[in-house]
């Protein structure tokens, strides 16, 4: 069975293609054009559930849609459900933002949550929503290559590396996102039906 992972990220999809068994996942580059979904909610639950529903009415495919952010502690939750629009241009940009911002804040005061709310979405307009959080602390400059948005800034202190630096198989078993997709398996294994 297809299901649509409404996204154009290309990190976050191979996450979710990594985790997901039995399903054909594709994003929205592999299906028909459609318009962008204005993220026009306050919270990671509306914008993941506008985001699903859209898509999944558009295509006629069962959607997982997903609204992520990152939750400084310090800055009082900044830059939370507007972290992909914390700052015009790129990741990077966004990423030099932040530490400006928290140039201030000491090393032991730097605690960040990364938070993600899937919405599994059914053409018919049924929703679930899945959470998953991680915590960390945001260090002062970025390390490593791989991950996008503010992953090399994200330290996992268990780890003592950044999500950037964390393999594909490591960030699929503690990122927010990994967790979200753990709450939402059950239901993803319901969909793809008996393993065959």
């Amino acid at each position: 069975m297809r299901l649509l992972v409404a996204t154009r990220n290309p990190g976050k999809l191979r996450e979710v293609r990594a985790r997901v068994q039995g399903l054909d996942a594709v994003s929205l580059d592999d299906v028909q054009a459609m318009l962008e979904v204005e993220e026009t909610e306050d919270t990671l639950e509306g914008n993941a559930r506008l985001k699903a529903l859209a898509a999944a009415r558009a295509t006629g495919l069962w959607t997982v849609a997903d609204d992520s952010g990152l939750f400084v502690d310090a800055l009082g939750g900044v830059p939370g459900v507007r972290s992909a629009r914390y700052a015009p241009g790129s990741d990077a940009d966004r990423i030099r933002e932040l530490l400006r911002a928290m140039e201030w804040i000491p090393e032991g005061a730097r605690w960040a949550a990364f938070r993600c709310v899937l919405a599994l979405a059914s053409p018919e307009g049924e929703v679930r929503l899945a959470h998953g959080e991680c915590r960390g602390t945001i260090l002062r400059a970025p390390r490593g290559t791989d991950g996008f948005g503010y992953d090399p800034v994200f330290l996992v202190p268990e780890l003592g590396r950044t999500m950037a630096e964390l393999s594909l198989e490591e960030k699929g078993r503690l990122s927010h996102r990994a967790r979200a997709l753990d709450a939402l398996e059950p239901l993803l294994r319901e969909l793809a039906g008996p393993a065959r």
